[in-house]
């Protein structure tokens, strides 16, 4: 049995706020995998990479979730800044190591992710 993996299902408020976000900053298109309003999606099941499903659900996000994406960027203070104009935030958080830094991040419903810069 071959298992892939094919995606990934964030829960949300706005599945086309969010998904327009992560289309602009990822540099993905939008799809339309589902029908209605009540989703979202960036990529398909025949992309090379996986997709990013957006799911509307009627509670709020309570405390911080124990996954979140790492987005590999050139530089980290433009990718900042990209974040920023599209509606997301900086938390902060910024961890400097050997290898690169990475920049704690939320998207426009708080979502937290990563900014990642490696040296190489």
């Amino acid at each position: 049995m071959a298992n892939s993996w094919t995606g990934v299902t964030i829960d949300c408020a706005d599945p086309a706020r969010l998904a327009a976000f992560w289309s602009a900053l990822l540099d993905r298109p939008l799809t339309q995998e589902h029908e209605g309003p009540d989703w979202a999606t960036i990529g398909s099941r025949d992309d090379p990479l996986p997709r990013l499903n957006f799911q509307r659900v009627p509670e709020p996000q309570q405390g911080k979730v124990r996954l979140h994406l790492d987005v590999r960027v050139d530089d980290i203070e433009a990718g900042r800044r990209q974040v920023e104009d599209l509606g997301g935030r900086a938390t902060g958080e910024r961890h400097d190591y050997d290898e690169g830094v990475v920049m704690v991040m939320a998207d426009p419903e708080d979502h937290v992710f990563c900014l990642v810069q490696y040296f190489d």
